[in-house]
């Protein structure tokens, strides 16, 4: 899965270049305020997808693991059909069939664990994105604040900045 991107670089230049000329104090901290939101967005944007690349080889391991069930199943079943049609089961078979057994449930229980990994980075992922859109929507109010003069589109950008931060922090406790 790709990381998520943020397109928004070029409003933290023109954030900048109105708090060097736009004369009210408060635009300088909009400027500060969202160049910390653009690198918070870009550490969740790379724990997002880190997440999502892990999530992706689990579930592949996974898949692995369930088609190598899958191969011993097959190979028991064909195995446990010699001994029924054979009069006689030799003690080679079954010892083959007794390790085949045991080797399933160990191959079972493998895929299963990767499944869950798959699904808690999965889930680690989504956090992570939340957050990055949550940063995402922030510097773009905040710009909207700087180009306005509003100073209260910055107090709702810097909210939207807070819950960034919240879906940041609570990623970072899952991970």
């Amino acid at each position: 899965m790709e990381e998520a991107e943020v397109p928004l670089e070029n409003l933290n230049e023109e954030i900048q270049h109105h708090a060097e000329h736009g004369g009210a104090p408060w635009i300088s901290w909009v400027a500060l305020s969202t160049a910390i939101l653009a690198v918070l967005a870009a550490i969740a944007g790379l724990l997002s997808g880190s997440h999502a690349n892990e999530a992706m080889m689990n579930q592949i391991e996974a898949s692995d693991q369930w088609l190598y069930y899958q191969a011993k199943s097959i190979k028991a079943s064909v195995l446990e059909a010699k001994m029924t049609l054979a009069a006689a089961a030799t003690e080679t078979d079954r010892e083959k069939a007794a390790k085949y057994q045991e080797e399933q449930s160990e191959i079972k229980r493998e895929a299963e664990h990767k499944q869950v990994a798959a699904k808690a980075n999965f889930h680690k992922h989504e956090v992570f994105a939340r957050s990055v859109t949550m940063f995402q929507i922030a510097i773009a109010i905040a710009a909207i604040s700087a180009l306005t003069k509003k100073r209260r589109f910055w107090f709702v950008s810097l909210v939207f900045g807070l819950a960034g931060v919240v879906f940041l922090v609570l990623g970072w406790m899952a991970h």
